[in-house]
């Protein structure tokens, strides 16, 4: 006869397997987590739904350029093209001086825009004290919170206040601390500010070129519908889009992106990460698009080949990625991350 087991040994083997299954649960977060790149961190810290994301890795960038004075990061990172993608630089002296934090302390900054608002996520440095941050903030007359997550009330007389006449941005109206992730967020909407906090997340069809791009000094990366608008060469001029419908019929087929990435990298090259809906579809994109980031450049002037050298364009999956390789004194990311860019074309 088979022994039967006692209902006590039944249960503690089931609760022995559910231990296992949440160890393993908890440990595939840890290493997912551990193995996330600051960028990723950012998005996943910022709004859902966003259109538009830019990013900053200003800890990176300070260590890339040897400059840790705010002047001289600021001139440096303009020469480098690395603070294009910014939202808060000519704010920087005011932050500086009033806030206690700037480009020059803080870790990384990720500008995000959607149709409900915008907002700024900035990663602080493991010795910035929150409760200092906080009591800076209610120095200057910002309204502190109830709770502690909570959002900041300033407003746009406040900031105006402030600033006295120095150069200031909308986003320091209102703010709000993170203590468990080190974030500090700002908008320029309060009723947005607070459901960012309460809804963070980012959006999930920029994951593909984001894992592309890696761990850029500074990037722009778009929702494949915004991208197919803000790069379109619909803002060219008529001769400028007759001369582009026939490099694009020279080139062959083109697809709309799903998200499309811009992304100087830490050995100053550029990186441009694309994402389809099908392999298919990113094989022949590959093709058609390095013919035509590798000819003219109408709407933007001259060719694109006076801007950069386009290394070998590689299609792995849905997501096409092109190096590029700056010409001396080129300005790549900030040029050609607004339209009209043909090789960004849909």
């Amino acid at each position: 006869m088979r022994a039967r087991l006692r209902p006590a040994v039944v249960v503690a083997l089931v609760l022995a397997l559910l231990l296992v299954a949440a160890a393993s649960v908890l440990g595939v977060r840890w290493w997912r987590d551990a193995h996330r790149t600051d960028l990723e961190r950012a998005l996943s810290l910022a709004p859902s739904e966003i259109e538009r994301a830019s990013w900053t890795a200003w800890g990176a960038v300070r260590r890339e350029l040897g400059a840790d004075d705010l002047g001289e990061l600021l001139d440096a990172g303009y020469d480098a093209d690395l603070t294009s993608a910014s939202a808060l630089v000519e704010s920087a002296p005011l932050l500086e001086e009033e806030y206690g934090w700037s480009p020059a302390s803080v870790e990384w900054e990720l500008y995000s825009q959607s149709a409900a608002g915008a907002a700024v996520v900035l990663g602080l440095a493991d010795d910035v004290d929150l409760e200092d941050l906080g009591d800076r903030l209610e120095s200057l007359g910002y309204v502190r919170p109830d709770d502690e997550a909570g959002v900041w009330q300033g407003g746009e007389e406040l900031v105006a206040r402030v600033a006295a006449g120095r150069p200031s941005s909308p986003v320091l109206q209102y703010a709000a601390l993170d203590a468990g992730e080190r974030v500090l967020t700002l908008s320029d909407n309060a009723g947005y500010l607070g459901s960012v906090v309460e809804d963070r997340g980012g959006e999930e069809s920029l994951d593909e070129v984001v894992d592309a791009i890696g761990d850029p000094l500074s990037a722009s990366v778009y929702r494949g519908s915004y991208a197919c608008s803000a790069l379109a060469m619909s803002q060219a001029d008529p001769a400028d889009r007759a001369e582009a419908d026939e490099l694009l019929a020279a080139a062959g087929e083109v697809h709309p992106m799903t998200a499309f990435a811009m992304a100087v990298q830490p050995d100053r090259d550029v990186l441009v990460a694309m994402s389809f809906e099908s392999d298919d579809q990113a094989r022949a994109d590959a093709d058609s698009r390095a013919v035509l980031a590798a000819g003219p450049a109408p709407g933007q002037g001259g060719s694109f080949t006076d801007r950069f050298a386009l290394g070998e364009v590689v299609a792995e999956g849905t997501v096409v990625t092109l190096p590029l390789r700056p010409a001396e004194g080129a300005f790549v990311l900030s040029d050609l991350s607004s339209g009209p860019v043909l090789f960004a074309t849909c």
